[in-house]
Formats: structure tokens, sequence, C-alpha cells
């Protein structure tokens, strides 16, 4: 850790080299209309606040919707924007920092009433970009993945903050959304749908160690968690909706960041300044080698190697238009070598009997053209192509045993005698998607948004195995090879759809639509029509209440379609088991009462019941269900499915929320929620997922001092413990993943789960440099949670059946901005 103190110290230096003076930096951006996207004149800017500005206390914007605020004093800001006849915006908590320029683009919405006839309410931080949303969205900014503690700079775990959300693993960034599987949540950038965007991504799965998606190319987005509009197709449960930001058209800015996640580098700036071009690139590596010799306990002695990158090209053209070229990926590997191991080292992942070889690659490029044709209709279109892969190898290991029949230890390691590969796979899936809509304003009570999703999938998926027998007192035995996944093939997904906002009256809008979604796979992917429809009343005296009720659709993890039963054996028909299986579908109900108690204090109750139906299970008698799927580091392996399942979720929230301001902020939010599921036999279950509560408390106080300040925040989770069953270890041992004994599944629960975060940041702001040092104390308290259940079978033949979770992990890092 020598080289950290050096840069600490060489942080203090540098620190003391600067001038005394109060530093100032600019905060400017353009304002649209929302729905138009046509730039707005005459928008006034202010910063609220005493010495908000050192140039005056505000100002307008140009006929192209420009405003700048140069000498901003830095730290967080408060900014309102207003225009007549348009709902004024409060921005809350903005960071204005002295080595780089706070660029805020803003979109204002009509109001239906004139400005001296009825009171316009202001738009808030949080508020969903959407304005199809009526219910269960949240828009959330690249600040709140940085400030939350224990989120890491990442969307997903940040969203497990939110009201009904939980996170799956200490090791993994799944999310549940009202107990629903974490494969329910649909990933959109650009309007686009993407792949699972984590490395050591499994097939079939949204969630990761690790996220791909930096929060530093990340714009203000949305998150849905319930009766989403119709735009949003092919997901039951959520939607992350990103939006990309473009980079400073006007000033080169860099970036670079050292700490446990890897070490990274940001450029961006002006390509043009004269048309108001951008680029902006970002790069990331990590090995957590150093981490690992430090002492610093990751779960595994093996050394997980990554790296990430994404891009951004913005051009403006003619009449207010614009097209940007945008991408982003990465790779991941880690070798897990019992071979290499001594018999203490801890191993939370993989499996003990084997080595194992595991390579994963995610990427996507695409390109995204927006054009607003006037002041009522706006076009977008993004066309991309995106891909990932996952590759796998396990080599089992012969041991030495002795005469009492346990394995031979040397040197603290077991003595092997040879490897056999015993495991083979290479899952491949290339898309190319459309996304296009169209916005027209009719007028300010009346607008309508329709657009078409496309995606063509070539799928590539290969797998051979053989059954390793174990013996007490004998050398294992190894079967012949078999292939349970060997395609080729290539599907169409098409989702068109309609929706429709329109004010009733002064205080009661209306949002809906229609949607279709369509899988060429097989004939029973095939949902002609799914309406979706929400109502918002104004009830006066900062009061809100929402109703909206929706169909939802979703095709299956698309590996599950190919598997099948020794597929190159030619004693055997060739035989697809699941290739005919249809949508999972969902009806989302849910009623909202939002109150603002304050001018930085709101409060809001959600309740919810949500109706899974068509649900595949095994068309044998037992407990399976798809609903369990999608939460670790494995693939399901199914007897022949039918969509006779069904499934059931209802619960309630709260949150409780406080604006940043007075130097503090706090989130509190919880939920009780039931979530049950019938499989094949008929029975009512508890879903894995059904903690049956949940709860998070987040604070945060910010410490100004003249040229540096010291955010301290924490974080507390309290969830019910995730529902388990007895392994059936011969089935398990047969596939090489685990596989629960039907008649007991989930009969047992794990205990509570609970984890406390401490987040300290201290930031330094000097002339156009701005210093930040954070360190992220996860689980400071050690709790040894138990989440998942392992099939890891260890040379003396027999199970670990629990797995424990990772304990105190500090994620630290230093940031450099100029």
């Amino acid at each position: 850790m020598k080289y950290l103190y050096g840069l600490l110290l060489s942080t203090g230096i540098l620190t003391t080299a600067f001038s005394q003076t109060p530093f100032t930096q600019t905060v400017r951006g353009r304002v649209l209309d929302k729905e138009s996207k046509y730039p707005l004149s005459d928008v006034s800017v202010q910063v609220l606040g005493n010495n908000a500005t050192a140039s005056g206390n505000g100002t307008i914007t140009d006929s192209l919707g420009r405003y700048r605020l140069p000498n901003v004093p830095v730290g967080r800001r408060t900014i309102r924007i207003s225009r007549i006849g348009y709902r004024e915006a409060l921005l809350n908590n903005i960071i204005v920092d002295a080595g780089r320029e706070t660029i805020l683009d803003v979109e204002l919405e009509e109001s239906i009433t004139e400005l001296n006839t009825i009171t316009v309410k202001a738009q808030r931080t949080g508020d969903a970009r959407n304005e199809m949303a009526v219910v269960s969205a949240r828009q959330f900014t690249v600040d709140e993945a940085d400030r939350y503690a224990g989120s890491r700079g990442e969307p997903a775990r940040m969203a497990s903050n939110f009201a009904g959300v939980q996170g799956a693993d200490d090791s993994r960034n799944d999310i549940v959304i009202r107990g629903n599987s974490p494969t329910g949540v649909l990933w959109r950038v650009e309007g686009v749908t993407i792949p699972n965007p984590n490395h050591f991504a499994i097939a079939g799965t949204t969630g990761g160690p690790v996220s791909i998606i930096s929060n530093k190319m990340l714009a203000n987005s949305d998150f849905f968690t319930g009766a989403f509009p119709a735009e949003f197709g092919n997901g039951i449960a959520g939607v992350f909706d990103l939006r990309l930001r473009n980079g400073n058209n006007e000033k080169h800015q860099r970036m670079l960041q050292f700490g446990f996640l890897g070490t990274e580098g940001a450029l961006e700036g002006p390509i043009s300044r004269k048309t108001g071009s951008s680029y902006f690139v970002t790069y990331r590596y990590a090995n957590l080698w150093l981490f690992n010799k430090a002492g610093i306990d990751i779960g595994t002695q093996a050394v997980p190697t990554y790296q990430d990158a994404a891009f951004r090209l913005n051009f403006p053209l003619k009449n207010n238009a614009r097209i940007a070229f945008w991408g982003f990926g990465g790779t991941s590997t880690i070798d897990l070598l019992i071979s290499k191991q001594e018999v203490s080292d801890r191993n939370i992942f993989g499996q003990n009997d084997r080595d194992q070889y595991y390579t994963s690659r995610m990427g996507v490029v695409g390109a995204t053209y927006e054009k607003p044709f006037s002041r009522q209709t706006f076009l977008k279109t993004t066309l991309a192509v995106s891909g990932n892969a996952q590759d796998a190898n396990h080599d089992y290991l012969f041991f030495q045993y002795d005469a009492n029949g346990l394995p031979v230890v040397e040197n603290n390691r077991y003595k092997i005698l040879s490897k056999a590969s015993i495991l083979n796979y290479r899952f491949s899936e290339i898309k190319t998607s459309l996304a296009a809509s169209v916005n027209h304003k009719f007028s300010s009570r009346s607008i309508l948004k329709a657009g078409l999703n496309t995606d063509v999938l070539f799928f590539n998926f290969l797998d051979s195995a053989r059954v390793v027998t174990t013996f007490p007192t004998a050398p294992a035995q190894l079967g012949t090879w078999q292939y349970r996944w060997d395609s080729r093939q290539t599907a169409l997904l098409v989702q068109p759809y309609v929706q429709w906002r329109v004010s009733l009256s002064d205080r009661l809008t209306l949002s809906a639509g229609l949607t279709s979604l369509y899988f060429s796979l097989n004939t029973n992917s095939f949902s002609p029509i799914e309406p979706r429809a929400g109502l918002a009343w104004d009830l006066g005296n900062r009061q809100k209440l929402s109703v909206a009720a929706g169909l939802h659709s979703q095709i299956q993890p698309t590996y599950v379609y190919f598997y099948g039963d020794d597929l190159r054996n030619p004693t055997k028909n060739r035989q697809l088991l699941n290739q005919a299986v249809g949508l999972t579908k969902s009806w989302h109900y849910v009623t909202s009462y939002d109150r603002l108690l304050g001018r930085n204090l709101r409060l809001k109750l959600e309740a919810y019941y949500q109706k899974l139906f068509n649900v595949p299970v095994e068309e044998q008698h037992s407990s399976f269900s798809i609903l369990n799927t999608g939460s670790g580091f494995t693939r399901v392996f199914p007897d022949k499915m039918v969509n006779t399942g069904t499934g059931r979720n209802y619960g309630a929230e709260l949150t409780l929320e406080k604006f940043f301001s007075d130097g503090y902020y706090f989130l509190v939010t919880g939920s009780l929620f039931d979530a049950k599921y019938r499989g094949s036999d008929g029975v009512l279950r508890n879903t894995d997922f059904n903690g049956r509560y949940a709860f998070n408390t987040v604070f945060a106080k910010e410490f100004t001092f003249r040229k540096t300040s010291l955010n301290v925040g924490a974080k507390f989770t309290a969830v019910g413990g995730r529902w388990y069953g007895p392994v059936d270890e011969a089935r398990s041992q047969a596939t090489q993943e685990i596989i629960y004994q039907s008649a007991g599944r989930n009969t047992l629960q794990f205990p509570d789960y609970r984890r406390f975060d401490l987040k300290v940041d201290y930031k330094i702001n000097r002339n156009r440099l701005t210093h930040t040092i954070a360190v992220d104390f996860v689980n400071i308290l050690g709790i040894q949670n138990i989440l998942t259940l392992s099939y890891a079978p260890q040379p003396d033949g027999t199970f670990i059946k629990r797995e424990y979770q990772l304990g105190f992990l500090p994620v630290f890092y230093y940031r450099v901005d100029f």
C-alpha cells in the first residue's frame, strides 16, 4: 500500500501549493422542450442560495436554448430553471467542481394552464424523465450512483436502495424488484435493448460482480419498477432506461482514477468548437493481484482481470438535428485453479474438485439520430449492433488418496495425480437492433408517442460435458461426452407501440398505450395486444394520487430454448426440449400517493399486485419454475417445459426522502411483500426471492471548508432471508450444476440479511483541478451473510451446501479531474 500513501502525500503537497482564493467554475447547458426537444429561448436559469454566483444571480437562454453561468463557487448548488408557460424545474444537489465544467441539459414540460390562473408545480430532482410514466418510476443521476454508500458507482447497486428493490448477493449486482427474478429486468441504452452489461456475466442473467457501464459515461436516466409505459416491451419486473452523455464541446477535460475496481482514465472535449461537436472516451483496466497480496479478501485466491471502454462522438447538424456515434464493452477472465491453491485458501466461487477457466465478453456500438421537425414533432432513431459471449472449460482433478480414503496433502496443497477435461462451452449471441420513435405534441394537453423496437438475433450455442461419478474409496470415473447445446439459429423480435398522454382537466392526467410483442423462434411467442394505462390526480396541497395497470410479457433467457438431450448421439432423435416455449406474461396493478412535506422533503407510498401467468415450468410433475432463475453464477437445465405455471406478488412500499439541503440528505425506504409461485406439481411455494421485507436507510452529511469538503455517508440494509431446499446431489453431480430436490423446494429459509456500509469522500478543489479521495467501507461490521447454496464437491466426495458471502471490504479510489 506504500504507493497509495505516496499518492496521498503528493496530493497533500499539491493542496498547499495553490493560492488561497475561492475557486469557481462554469455551469452551462441547454434547455429544451420535453416532448419536441426543441430549444427554448428566454428561459431563466438561477443558482439559488447566498453568494450563488460572483457575477450575478442568473441568466437567460439564447435562441438555441443555451445558457452560461460563469464564476459559480464550487460545492453543491440548487438550480432553478423557469419559463412562462412551462413547469419550473428545481435541480437539487448539483455538484460544481473546480476540475471540470458542470454541463446541465434540462427538459421543461409545458404547463397546461396559464400562470396567472394556477400555481405551476415544480419538477424536482428524482421525477422521471419519461413523460408517459405515472407510477413506479424515478430519475437517477450520476451523482447518486457515486454518493450512496455501498453502491461502488454502479446503477444497479444504487437502485437497490429504492423501495421495492433489493440486491441479490454480496458478490453480484443483480437486483430483485418486488420479488421477481433479476432476469425480468430490461436494460436499454439510447432506446435499444442491450445484453447483460456486466463483467463475468453468465448466460440468462442480468447481473455480475462488476458493471461494464461506468457512471462517468451516463447522463440522467430513468428506472422503473412496475406498470411501465408501452414503449418498454420484453420485461416483466423493471427497466433501466439509460442515456449516454456528450463530451464537453468547448473545453478539453481529463480524469484519472486509481482504486480497488481498477485504473481508469477519461478524455473529453470539442472536435470542432465552431460546430459544437464533441468526443468522450474512457478506459478501465483492473487486476486485483495488488489487493489480494495486501490481504484484502475478495472471496477467492484466483485473480479476476477485466477491462472495459466506452466512447461517444456527438455532431450537431442543421436545424437542431444531432447524430451521435457511441459504443462500450468489456472483457473479463478468471481462472479458478484448485490445483494451485493451498488447502487453507478460501474460495466462495467455483467448485473445489476442478480447475475452471472462464472468460466473458460484451460490447455494443450504435448511432443515434435526433431531429426536432418543429415545436410539436420530434424524431429519434437508434441503430446498434451488440454481442456477448461466454467461454468456460473445466478440468477434473484426480487426487491421490491415502489408505484411509482421504486426499493426500503436501506443502499445504492437495496432491494431484492427473487432470481430465469434463466441460467445454461457448455461448455467443449477436444482435442488430433498431429503435425508432416519434413524439408529437398536439397541444400542451395532448402528446402522442409512437415507435418500433426491432431486434435480429443470431445464436451460436455449443456445450459438451461428461458426468463424473465419484466413489468413497476408489478413483472417480468419467462418462462419455454429451452435447447439451449445439445450435446456430436466427430469430426476429418485434415490438411496436403507441402511447398517448392527455390532460383531462387541470388536475387529472391520463396516460394510455398499446404495445405488441412478436418473437419468431416459435408460434407461441406472440402477444398481439398489451394495454397499459395510468391516471394521475393532483389533489392540491402538494399531493398526488396515481393508479396504473398494464399487461407485460417477456421471452425466456435465450439459451434455454436450445437445450437438448445428447444432441450428437446418432442413436437418439435430435430434440431441443424447449424451443416451443412461449412468453411469460404478467399483469401489473399499482397505486401511489405522493406528498411534498416541505421544500426538500418527500413522502411516497405505493401498493401493488402482480399476477404472473404462462410461466414456464417442467412438463413432468415438479416444483421447477423459471421465476426462480437468474440470480447467480449457474445456468438451468430443465426438462421439457410448458407455459402452465403461475405466480403472484403483492406488497406495499414507503419512501421518505430529504433532498440535499443544509449540508445533508437522507433516504429511507421500506417494503413488505409476498412472492409465491406454482410449478407443475400445483403447490403454492415461496419464490427464491420472497424475503417478505426489505429496509434501507441512506444518510450523508457534507462538511464544507474553505477549499475542501468532507462527505460522510452511511447505509444500513435489512432484508428477509432467501428460500432454499435440499440439493439433489445425484442430479447436481450429473449436470455439474446445482439441482434441488423437487418436493422440498423452498421449504427452508436463510437467516435475515444485514449489512452496514460507510463511505468517506474527501474533495480538494484547486484552480481548475479537483482531487477526490474516497473509501467505501462495505459491510463494515463483517457480517457473514448466507445468501446462496453452492454445488461444491470436495476431494473427499462430500458437498459444501452453504456459501458465505464477502465480509468487510474496503473499496477505495483516488481521482483527479483537470
